[in-house]
C-alpha cells in the first residue's frame, strides 16, 4: 500500500455539491463559490419558482465562464409533503404527557390539535406506532384512530410550528414518491437542461423507473439520483441501484425513520454498495450545519466530512449552509480543505480489488486495465476519451490515487462527469474519425488544464471506431509531447 496523496497532493478527488438559495444568488457570491471549488449545484425544488432557478443558473453559467470551470446542475424534487397544517398562532408549545390530535379535517390548529397536509396518514398508522415531528424533535405515541383523527400522547414535547414534517418510526407510509408537483417539476428541470434529477423518498426501483420515463418524455437525458431516506429504500437498495445512476445518503429523514444511531453504519453500507454497483453517491444533511451562523466548523463536523471521504463517497453536500447561511463561500472553502486533508491519509491498495473479479465487457476491462497500469507505473494522469462518460465512471469506482480526466466532445457528458470522484471533465473538439488528431488534442487539453507537462507519463483510453458510445477498446501509454502520428 502507498499513501493516496503521493501522486497528486493538491488534486481534490471528493466533489462538493452546494445548494443555491438567497445567500448564493448574488453574481459575486456565485463567482466566489465557483472559485472556491464547488463541482455541482443543487436546485431545491421545495423552494422557489422556475424563474428563480433559471436566474440562478444564468448567474452560475456566467461564473463558470469567468473561472473556466465545469459545474454540474442537480434538480432536487420535493417529494410528498407529509406535514402538519398551520396553527392559529403560527406555533404551539407541547408538553410531555399531554394528549394531541392530528386531525385531517382541522382548518387551523391550536394547542390540542392540528390539521394534516397529508390526510392519508390516518390510514397509514395504528395504535402503538411512534410519530416523529420536526425531524424527530417532537415524539408522539399513537393511542387511537377515530375517524379522520389520530389521537396521540406527546412523549417528547417542544415547540411545533406551521408545516413541520412528520415521519413514522420504522417507515410504512404509503405516500407515492412522485407527486403531481414533482411530475410538473420534472418538466421544468428538463427545460432548464439540468444534469441530474434527485427523487425524494423513493421506496423501490419502480419509483425510479417511473421518474426516468417522465424525464425521457420531457426530452431529458439527465442522470437520476435516488435519495435514500426511507426504511423501505434501505430494504430495496439493490433494486433502486439497478434503476438509477446515483444515490444520495439523505441522513435527515433517514435518521428519523431508522434511528440516528443506525445511520453511520448505513452510510458506509450504502456508499460501498453503490460503488460496487458502478453508481455514484452523494453524502448529505447537516455536514457543516454550524456554519450557517459561524465562520468555522465544529470539530465534529470536520470529522463527519472526513469520514464520508474515507468511506469513499463521490461527493459531500451542503444545504442550508450555502442556500441560506451567513458564510456560504467560507463553508465551501472549509469543506474543500477537509476533503484534501482526509484524502492525504488514505492508503491505496488497488491490487486487492482485482482479486476474484471477472470483467465480461471489453470497455470495462480496458478501464480496469488502465487503473492497474496507472497505479503500478505511477503515471501522472489517466485520460479517458469518452462519449458517454461510462469509462470515467468505472475508473472512479476504485481508488488508484491517480487523477482521471474525462475528455469528451459531448457537452452533456462533460457536466455529468463533474460529480464522479477523482474525475475532472474536459471538453474536446469534434475530430471526426482521426485518431491521431484526437490523441494530440487530448495531450494539449491536459497541458492546458495544468494536469501534465511535456515528459510526463500518462495512460490514455479510447474507443475505435471513434465516436461510438460504449466502444472503449484501446489503452495506450504515452509520454506527453512525444506522440507521433502512425504511418
Amino acid at each position: 500500500m502507498r499513501p493516496f496523496w503521493s501522486l497528486s497532493l493538491m488534486h481534490r478527488f471528493t466533489k462538493i455539491v452546494a445548494t443555491l438559495g438567497p445567500s448564493s444568488t448574488a453574481p459575486q457570491v456565485l463567482a466566489d463559490l465557483v472559485a472556491a471549488g464547488i463541482d455541482v449545484v443543487r436546485l431545491n425544488f421545495s423552494h422557489g419558482t422556475a424563474a428563480d432557478h433559471r436566474a440562478r443558473l444564468d448567474g452560475l453559467r456566467e461564473a463558470m465562464r469567468r473561472h473556466s470551470r465545469t459545474v454540474g446542475v442537480m434538480a432536487d424534487l420535493q417529494g410528498p409533503k407529509i406535514r402538519v397544517g398551520k396553527f392559529a398562532g403560527s406555533k404551539v408549545l407541547l408538553k410531555a404527557g399531554q394528549e394531541f390530535i392530528l386531525d385531517a379535517d382541522c382548518p387551523l390548529g391550536d394547542n390540542n390539535r392540528v390539521g394534516l397536509d397529508y390526510p392519508e396518514l390516518v390510514g397509514d398508522v395504528a395504535p402503538g406506532d411512534v410519530l416523529l415531528l420536526d425531524d424527530g424533535r417532537i415524539v408522539m405515541d399513537v393511542r387511537a384512530i377515530e375517524g379522520r383523527e389520530i389521537h396521540c400522547i406527546v412523549r417528547h414535547g417542544g415547540e411545533l410550528s406551521n408545516n413541520k414534517g412528520i415521519n413514522k418510526r420504522g417507515g410504512g407510509l404509503s405516500a407515492p414518491a412522485l407527486t403531481h408537483k414533482d411530475m410538473e417539476d420534472i418538466k421544468t428541470a428538463a427545460s432548464l437542461d439540468v444534469d441530474y434529477v434527485a427523487v425524494s423518498f423513493p421506496k423501490s426501483g419502480e419509483d425510479m423507473r417511473q421518474a426516468r420515463q417522465l424525464l425521457r418524455e420531457a426530452n431529458s437525458n439527465a442522470m437520476l439520483v435516488a435519495k435514500i431516506e426511507r426504511v423501505e429504500a434501505v430494504a430495496n437498495l439493490e433494486d433502486i441501484l439497478d434503476a438509477c445512476d446515483g444515490v444520495m445518503v439523505a441522513r435527515g429523514d433517514l435518521a428519523v425513520e431508522v434511528g440516528d444511531a443506525a445511520v453511520p453504519a448505513l452510510q458506509k453500507r450504502i456508499i460501498r454498495t453503490a460503488r460496487e454497483s458502478n453508481r455514484f453517491v452523494i453524502t448529505a444533511t447537516q455536514m457543516m450545519e454550524s456554519m450557517i451562523h459561524s465562520p468555522v466548523p465544529t470539530r465534529a463536523e470536520v470529522s463527519d466530512v472526513a469520514n464520508a471521504v474515507l468511506d469513499g463517497t463521490d461527493a459531500v453536500m451542503l444545504s442550508a449552509e450555502t442556500a441560506a447561511g451567513e458564510y456560504p463561500v467560507e463553508t465551501v472553502e472549509a469543506m474543500a480543505r477537509i476533503c484534501l486533508e482526509a484524502e492525504k491519509s488514505m492508503d491505496v491498495s488497488l491490487d486487492t480489488h482485482f482479486l476474484n473479479r471477472v470483467f465480461t465487457r471489453i470497455d470495462q476491462s480496458v478501464a480496469m486495465a488502465a487503473l492497474f497500469t496507472a497505479y503500478h507505473l505511477k503515471v501522472k494522469a489517466i485520460a479517458a476519451l469518452t462519449q458517454s462518460g461510462s469509462t470515467a465512471l468505472w475508473m472512479s469506482r476504485l481508488t488508484s490515487g491517480v487523477p482521471i480526466y474525462a475528455l469528451t466532445p459531448e457537452i452533456s457528458t462533460r457536466y455529468k462527469c463533474s460529480v464522479f470522484r477523482g474525475v475532472t471533465p474536459l471538453l474536446t473538439g469534434e475530430n471526426g474519425h482521426n485518431r491521431d488528431e484526437m490523441l494530440r488534442e487530448a495531450e494539449s487539453e491536459l497541458i492546458r488544464a495544468g494536469a501534465v507537462v511535456p515528459g510526463d507519463l500518462i495512460v490514455l483510453t479510447i474507443g475505435e471506431p471513434i465516436g461510438q458510445p460504449g466502444g472503449t477498446n484501446t489503452l495506450k501509454l504515452v509520454k506527453v509531447g512525444e506522440h507521433r502520428p502512425t504511418r
